[in-house]
């Protein structure tokens, strides 16, 4: 498969700088904007438009350069869980348009390696090796661990489904997608290695949360800050990898 982008010495914007914190002084906000609904402009759009000039997140990931306002989720969940470290490998699934691949390039620096994959094309991010390949394609994975060249030290996974509108539907999507996710890492994380992914609220299905607790020392639910608060997202963090759950079960 093609690759949109390939690994070189150049870092993304801010790599070098002091750890940024989980956002705590991003929430502040300033004076409110209007939009006006202009002639041809569904009313959903304007209020789309209103949202993005009033959302300290989105100013935020403008200031510094992040290609999206979800970088700082991942910014929080490093800052509470100590995913990112330097020097470690990441594997990132459903990563377009790159605001985590920036974050996760910064605080693995120089000596670390970080992989995202997406579906779609995105444009490379300096210090990754960017991907273009389906999760579902054993190929994919093969080119992922090729390009570890080892094994990971974190999994991090942002995918989402396109919403339906039917929340039963639309989270049976979101968990196929995490299983998967979960999937990879087993083939390609290390002893102690870290795990997250994008779940709807109402937490992760039983059979899945106890495959993760079987195959991690420490499972939690986390919604970042920066998660709209209308959002029914969250994450689960698994963390302290064991083995792959399926091993356990041949044993």
């Amino acid at each position: 498969m093609p690759s949109s982008g390939s690994r070189s010495g150049n870092r993304s914007k801010g790599a070098g700088r002091k750890r940024k914190s989980g956002g705590a002084d991003v929430g502040s906000r300033g004076l409110h904007v209007r939009v006006k609904t202009a002639k041809r402009r569904r009313t959903s759009s304007t209020r789309w438009l209103e949202r993005q000039l009033n959302d300290p997140y989105v100013k935020a990931a403008q200031e510094h350069g992040y290609r999206s306002r979800a970088a700082w989720k991942l910014i929080e969940l490093d800052d509470r869980f100590r995913l990112l470290k330097k020097g470690g490998k990441v594997v990132e699934l459903g990563a377009a348009p790159g605001g985590w691949t920036q974050v996760a390039v910064d605080r693995v620096g120089q000596g670390g390696v970080v992989v995202a994959v997406d579906i779609q094309e995105m444009e490379p991010v300096p210090g990754a090796t960017i991907l273009l390949g389906d999760l579902y394609e054993l190929e994919t994975e093969e080119r992922i661990k090729d390009a570890l060249g080892g094994k990971a030290d974190v999994v991090l996974s942002d995918m989402a489904a396109p919403a339906t509108g039917h929340k039963r539907t639309d989270h049976l999507r979101v968990i196929a997608l995490c299983e998967a996710a979960l999937d990879l890492a087993d083939g390609v994380l290390a002893p102690g290695g870290a795990f997250v992914a994008k779940v709807l609220k109402g937490g992760t299905e039983r059979e899945l949360l106890n495959h993760m607790k079987k195959s991690f020392e420490h499972v939690h639910h986390a919604k970042p800050k920066a998660s709209r608060a209308d959002s029914s997202e969250e994450y689960v963090v698994a963390t302290g990898y064991r083995r792959a759950f399926n091993e356990e079960e041949n044993q």
